[in-house]
């Protein structure tokens, strides 16, 4: 008798810091007892997350594959929790072909825009363990992911502006759907109910939150070198230092370690994005405010 193929696929990934009890824990909530799914939740080696993230790419990348050879007509559905969702995003970026066979991707906590506390370890880019790896912006490659695979975002609030561990901000992604959680914090959001419910909506096709777009100023500040994505939480301290033509304002502070923050508010006031640089990108940030200012800038 020919075996029948399961209905999907699902890798459930656990991030830096974690074993895989909570995510095999979500992964039994997102399906039924009468659905044939082959669930994936690989245990990455607890040290092993505090050194560099390449070999867990590489173990997680060898058990997707080899998965993936076991029923090669069967979609996949891909959930990763914080560093989890960051390894699928190199995986997959290694991988255009598979892209085919991916129904959904869900990114939960992830820190794509690089984690600041990653940065904050690591400020030189001196390769200071697995911060060196979770301070990287992904942004980039998860926009290009996302325009092709159905990606949905979760992201948790506990403190105007982060999960208590990960900026609301970095979690972003544009092309993908946004959901922002209040009262959720990082490791809560691993196997929470209503996570796991807003996946088996989103896998149904139900819009369930909010679309990602950046304007041409996000995207400019985006570029400036070491630009770290930030808390909301500073930006009632931050000081209007331009009207743009859009209506909204840009908005700056300095905080006391002397780290230049900066804030895009709406024509409404509410702060659309957040990030900060370090000293020694603080001339690269005067100079993309000067660009800002110069191209959208209002007319006083």
């Amino acid at each position: 008798m020919t075996p029948i193929d399961p209905e999907f696929l699902l890798f459930a990934q656990h991030g830096w810091a974690d074993d895989n009890q909570a995510m095999t824990r979500l992964a039994k909530d997102l399906v039924n007892d009468n659905d044939q799914v082959v669930v994936v939740a690989p245990h990455l080696d607890y040290i092993q997350t505090w050194m560099r993230i390449a070999p867990l790419i590489q173990t997680v990348e060898a058990a997707a594959a080899i998965t993936m050879a076991d029923y090669p007509n069967v979609p996949m559905r891909i959930v990763g929790h914080s560093m989890g969702g960051l390894i699928w995003l190199e995986i997959l970026n290694r991988h255009p072909r598979w892209w085919a066979r991916v129904h959904s991707l869900v990114l939960v906590a992830s820190p794509v825009g690089g984690a600041d506390l990653g940065r904050l370890i690591d400020p030189f880019n001196l390769g200071v363990g697995i911060a060196a790896d979770l301070g990287v912006n992904r942004k980039p490659i998860a926009e290009a992911i996302a325009a092709e695979i159905p990606t949905l975002v979760i992201a948790g609030d506990i403190d105007r502006g982060s999960d208590g561990t990960v900026p609301v901000e970095c979690t972003k992604v544009p092309n993908a759907e946004f959901v922002r959680l209040p009262q959720l914090s990082h490791p809560a959001l691993r196997d929470h109910p209503l996570v796991a419910s807003l996946i088996r909506e989103f896998w149904l096709g139900t819009p369930v939150g909010e679309a990602v777009n950046y304007d041409e100023v996000i995207r400019r500040l985006h570029q400036v070198p070491g630009m770290t994505d930030g808390h909301w939480r500073d930006f009632d301290r931050a000081q209007v230092i331009m009207f743009l033509q859009n209506g909204g304002s840009i908005r700056t502070w300095v905080n006391f370690l002397g780290i230049h923050h900066v804030f895009v508010a709406s024509s409404q006031g509410q702060c659309l994005y957040a990030g900060f640089v370090g000293w020694l990108h603080s001339e690269e940030l005067r100079q993309a405010l000067a660009e800002i200012r110069r191209k959208y800038a209002a007319e006083v």
